[in-house]
């Protein structure tokens, strides 16, 4: 299993801390103080998770999780986003970029520990698990009922999420019409379900 953390922050003190505690909890740490050296440690390091502060020098962390979530190599690397801003605006646009968490400083490193044990068993480092699928840039959280394209949510009506679900699941496999739509009662209309979210999820 793939144990290995990428701390992306400028401030010493703050990476001595979480060195410290992701160390002691089992975990093989790395740094970057700078958004490019993180771009380029998350493709050559294949970290299982990264800790990103939103507040950096040169590259702001918003940017560098774009980057890292529009990458087809490091896209399924989930990332908890740390900064000192505590607004809702600011969990809002972290959080649609494609982050998994946010805590907001100070913050106790025994629960950011647990935040970052509880994202890695959601699956999401590109293994799934029962509440999470994942395909290329495609992220898909099955208890949320969550689509996260290229780090941005797409919306989706209940019948479409299903669809995608399954088409995603048969993994490049031919489905059927039935497969995909059971047969409705003979009342319905059968060609007016599938139709239009087939035309969509294409889209």
């Amino acid at each position: 299993m793939n144990s290995k953390i990428l701390i992306v922050d400028d401030e010493e003190d703050i990476l001595t801390l979480l060195e410290y505690n992701l160390e002691k909890a089992g975990f093989k740490v790395i740094s970057a103080d700078d958004g490019p050296e993180a771009i380029e440690l998350a493709k050559k390091e294949k970290p299982a998770l990264i800790i990103l502060d939103i507040m950096l020098p040169s590259m702001e962390g918003t940017e560098v999780c774009k980057a890292i979530k529009r990458d087809d190599a490091t896209s399924h690397i989930p990332i908890i986003m740390l900064t000192a801003k505590g607004e809702e605006v600011d969990r809002i646009v972290g959080l649609e970029l494609g982050a998994d968490d946010y805590i907001t400083k100070p913050f106790s490193p025994r629960e950011l520990v647990l935040r970052v044990k509880a994202v890695l068993k959601r699956g999401h480092g590109g293994e799934e698990n029962e509440g999470t699928i994942t395909a290329g840039n495609i992220r898909i959280d099955l208890e949320r009922s969550v689509v996260i394209s290229n780090g941005k949510p797409l919306k989706l009506t209940a019948t479409e999420f299903k669809l995608l679900v399954e088409l995603v699941k048969a993994k490049g496999k031919v489905l059927s019409r039935d497969a995909l739509f059971p047969p409705p009662p003979p009342w319905q209309n059968e060609s007016k379900s599938a139709g239009p979210c087939s035309s969509v999820l294409r889209g």
